[in-house]
């Protein structure tokens, strides 16, 4: 089946469809990132799980954020959150630090009451905080969770509160390093994607700039500790064009990342953990606008997906030099594979009740 553009525009008056998770209705229901024509627009359009029909828009009237992207919902606390990247048609042309002055970039997670559909209440994270993914944890009487916030470098922990609104505080923070050779003297980890194994114990997020994926052992989600590091290729790598003038994280460079001889192309950005939580899946792509801009090797090379093996006992991240997918061998050409996901669920896409 296919969902057309246009069926979109007409049922929802929506577009830039993102995130869809299955609702236990047996309805599919998907983010939008903005309007027909290209503004910011955070609405949700449903479509029937067995004929994709787009059954139409699922908030029911009142105010819509300006900007879309991820959301995760949580029946048991009549609540769904989503959050906020960009204005689709300034994002499409590639980043440009003066869009986020201009407001063109988001910055807040926004509460939906999960019966009424309706906006209850805006977070805000900070100005440049961009917050893209968001995770609950996948305990399904949990009221905390995790959202990355990309250009700010922060993990954000969302909970309710005890007057039981919504709020977030800052929990993790990947300093900016200062460079030579780069778009901006300050590089900015680029926090892309984070996911939360389903035992609820490790956290773990892409910073698509730096290089590196991190695992975070979240048994105390106010106090997350880093346990396991690994570079996948990035922007820093020794040899390149990039100078590190002043890390307040590292003591040198990281090596390029180098498996089955092929020096890998782009940093680290989709994740997808495997059930048991012990082999993570990494691919390469972001956006081809974005990519084209900062990984130009990436359209002329297509990315690849990694595995990296996990401890899931100690903590602890090593890369598989025996796996390497390579789409840059496609039959029609390079092509930029981005997200992954498990047939019979995983630990992004399901939600228990």
């Amino acid at each position: 089946q296919v969902v057309e553009a246009a069926e979109l525009a007409r049922r929802g008056s929506a577009a830039f469809p993102h995130t869809s998770h299955c609702l236990g209705s047996g309805d599919i229901l998907i983010s939008c990132l903005g309007d027909p024509a290209g503004l910011g627009k955070g609405s949700f359009v449903l479509l029937d799980g067995e004929t994709f029909e787009v059954k139409g828009n699922w908030e029911k009237g009142g105010k819509i954020p300006a900007l879309g992207y991820d959301f995760w919902y949580q029946p048991r606390h009549n609540v769904l959150l989503s959050t906020e990247w960009g204005v689709p048609r300034i994002l499409a042309q590639g980043f440009d630090p003066r869009d986020v002055e201009k407001g063109h970039y988001g910055r807040h997670i926004n509460v939906w009451d999960w019966s009424s559909r309706s906006l209850l209440q805006e977070i805000d994270l900070g100005e440049g905080s961009i917050p893209l993914e968001i995770r609950f944890l996948h305990d399904p009487s949990a009221s905390q969770g995790f959202v990355g916030c990309a250009l700010s470098g922060e993990i954000q922990r969302f909970y309710k509160s005890q007057e039981g609104n919504w709020a977030a505080e800052k929990v993790i923070e990947v300093p900016s390093k200062k460079v030579q050779g780069w778009l901006l003297p300050d590089m900015p980890g680029l926090i892309t994607d984070i996911l939360i194994s389903l035992d609820d114990r490790f956290l773990y997020f892409s910073n698509w700039i730096h290089g590196d994926v991190r695992q975070y052992d979240i048994s105390d989600p106010r106090n997350p500790k880093l346990v396991g590091q690994v570079f996948l290729g990035g922007s820093i790598s020794k040899g390149g064009a990039v100078t590190v003038l002043e890390d307040r994280e590292l003591r040198d460079q990281p090596e390029p990342c180098v498996v089955q001889g092929k020096k890998i192309p782009g940093g680290p950005q989709m994740l997808q953990l495997s059930l048991d939580g012990r082999r993570l899946y990494v691919t390469t792509s972001l956006f081809s606008a974005w990519d084209r801009q900062f990984y130009p090797e990436l359209l002329r090379e297509g990315s690849v997906m990694l595995q990296v093996d996990v401890d899931t006992e100690r903590g602890g991240l090593a890369l598989n030099p025996k796996f390497l997918v390579d789409f840059g061998k496609e039959p029609g050409g390079p092509c930029l594979a981005h997200e992954m996901r498990y047939p019979g669920g995983d630990c992004t896409s399901d939600i228990w009740l």
